[in-house]
């Protein structure tokens, strides 16, 4: 990981989370002085499967894989994080040990709170408890329906619902910079890197999109809806 840092208090953080709306003044102290904040490049691993869950990984900037390594040491990404949310919830609690390998897939800041100190909080903070566990089937509601939704779609809707994700949820713009690499988006939707490779060159040979490079243009985004709707 690259530079650590201690920032502003949680209080005034421009990043705050609404969870922490629910903590007292002394629940904030405690974050304050037991949290860490740093910076990691693109590419970087935050933490990886195996290793044990010491810290509440916030992002505060940029964006974060999940995926988890098979046979192989081929990878699964399961998903992918914005800024403002927190990374790893779906395993935190239940085991003692990350099930996920987390890692930058852009220049990211985060903050590192110690998992004991939010234990102690949970214990005594009934509204904040709640709010962690909706937050945290939330998280694996959507995990859950992305998966059910791509497993049921063909090869051309499942790559549309990808940049169309990129596009609306991720970068709200139609035009951006794709994050991962052609390897990444078959890890992602449960494809072959060459299909991902032909599918996206049939889109922009029918002008759906534009390719240059990383960067992506949607051009006809009524179509994709069509195409990823249809599957």
């Amino acid at each position: 990981m690259s530079n650590t840092t201690r920032e502003n208090g949680c209080d005034v953080c421009i990043y705050k989370s609404y969870l922490f709306n629910y903590l007292t003044k002394q629940e904030i102290a405690w974050v304050n002085l037991n949290k860490e904040d740093i910076f990691i490049k693109k590419g970087e691993i935050i933490c990886q499967e195996g290793e044990i869950i010491k810290h509440l990984v916030y992002l505060k900037e940029g964006l974060v894989k999940l995926y988890k390594t098979g046979p192989g040491r081929t990878q699964q990404i399961i998903s992918i994080t914005t800024p403002r949310d927190f990374i790893g919830l779906l395993s935190i609690f239940s085991n003692t040990e990350y099930l996920y390998s987390l890692a930058a897939l852009e220049d990211s800041s985060l903050c590192l709170i110690e998992l004991d100190v939010i234990k102690k909080i949970i214990l005594q903070n009934g509204k904040f408890a709640l709010s962690l566990i909706e937050k945290i089937n939330r998280i694996s509601d959507v995990v859950l329906s992305n998966k059910v939704e791509l497993g049921i779609k063909q090869l051309r809707g499942r790559i549309a619902h990808i940049l169309l994700m990129f596009a609306d949820k991720i970068y709200r713009s139609d035009i951006y910079e794709l994050p991962v690499s052609r390897k990444e988006v078959g890890e992602l939707i449960d494809m072959r890197t060459e299909n991902v490779v032909r599918i996206l060159s049939e889109f922009r040979k029918d002008q759906l999109i534009g390719i240059e490079g990383k960067k992506i243009e949607i051009k006809n985004k009524s179509m994709l809806k069509k195409i990823s709707e249809l599957g």
